[in-house]
């Protein structure tokens, strides 16, 4: 299972052209020629680049709702809006869709976050503002979402 790690600030180019990060395409090293699919996200105005594999993970989970639900079709047509395939370039550089660009409002300053199995593509200053953000107590959320869950501190 990927597991990415890192916070890496690029520059997006007048065309929407944004450079990979080497440390990146070196924790994608064996996948990387597959390709990737960036998307908005569910919650924030940012987008999700997955890699190939891990959103094909994605859409099984996606496959298994029942078409013949109302809300389900709803979810999906919701869920898969703006969805792209994209690849590096030669110059291992990929090209954000400008209806992607626009959703998420990026400018020149973008930050790559590592979230997890994805890559979560923020304007730099909308990036800021979110971890920033003075209304979230971060310590107390840690201990909602982190607190009830059993601590292994086995080494398997």
């Amino acid at each position: 299972m990927l597991n990415f790690i890192g916070v890496h600030e690029c520059k997006a180019d007048d065309k929407g052209r944004i450079m990979f990060p080497a440390p990146l395409r070196r924790q994608l090293q064996g996948i990387i020629d597959q390709g990737f699919v960036v998307k908005r996200s569910v919650f924030d105005r940012c987008l999700e680049l997955f890699p190939m594999s891990e959103w094909n993970k994605e859409m099984d989970r996606i496959n298994k709702l029942n078409r013949f639900v109302k809300k389900n079709n709803d979810f999906i047509r919701m869920f898969m809006a703006g969805v792209k395939v994209l690849e590096l370039d030669g110059n291992g550089r990929f090209l954000i869709a400008k209806d992607l660009m626009t959703f998420a409002g990026l400018q020149k300053e973008v930050v790559l976050v590592a979230s997890g199995t994805r890559i979560e593509i923020w304007d730099k200053e909308k990036y800021e503002t979110a971890v920033n953000d003075p209304a979230t107590d971060f310590g107390a959320l840690a201990e909602e979402v982190m607190g009830s869950m059993p601590y292994d501190t086995s080494t398997e």
